[in-house]
């Protein structure tokens, strides 16, 4: 696997740095595609197959939920800090929420 085009060592509970570190590099990269979770770090890959990484923050923690809101992920919150015999958990990017999603009928 190549080297990733990018890092950002993730301080516990310092969690602004990390998602400008996001909002910035994110635009470096082609559509994103896929995101691997593992226990210490995140990976964030694009079409082509290049990627980005957070390292410091896994799974387990609840500092992942905002980060992989922050590129539009598709998880369940619940569950994604569920243990696993997997390296990483492999999740799918390019969530959308539906016109008028935030309004009561």
């Amino acid at each position: 696997m190549t080297p990733p085009l990018a890092t950002h060592d993730f301080n516990p509970g310092d969690l602004p740095p990390a998602l400008e570190f996001l909002k910035r590099t994110r635009w470096e990269l082609r559509t994103l595609r896929k995101v691997r979770v593992f226990r210490d770090r995140l990976q964030i890959f694009d079409v082509n197959g290049d990627y980005f990484e957070v390292r410091g923050v896994g799974y387990s923690e609840a500092d992942i939920v905002p980060l992989l809101r922050a590129v539009n992920t598709a998880f369940d919150p619940v569950t994604i800090h569920d243990p696993t015999n997997l390296e990483y958990k492999e999740l799918l990017t390019g969530r959308r929420h539906p016109w008028a999603e935030d309004r009561v009928m």
